[in-house]
């Protein structure tokens, strides 16, 4: 079943979560931020900030989410106007 997480946002670029398993998705990718923000840093073995390993760490995870997001918008993602871009 092919069922859409977010809809598409009214005016510009991208979407906005629309069922449980978007806000879900978000609520995770935001999670999984945290979670590399405290690993990196002061890791518990130099005490040392790694933020290259933070970067790529994000750069990843954005990545993987906004390809999801893009996969699971209904009608895709393009530039949007308004009421008028409504097809």
């Amino acid at each position: 079943m092919n069922r859409y997480w977010f809809q598409p946002k009214r005016y510009g670029l991208g979407a906005n979560p629309s069922t449980w398993e978007g806000w879900a998705q978000t609520l995770a990718y935001a999670g999984a931020l945290l979670l590399a923000a405290f690993v990196t840093a002061a890791p518990l073995q130099s005490g040392e900030p790694k933020p290259l390993a933070f970067v790529a760490i994000t750069v990843s995870l954005t990545l993987v989410f906004v390809y999801i997001c893009w996969r699971k918008t209904e009608g895709g993602w393009r530039w949007r106007w308004g009421e008028d871009d409504r097809r």
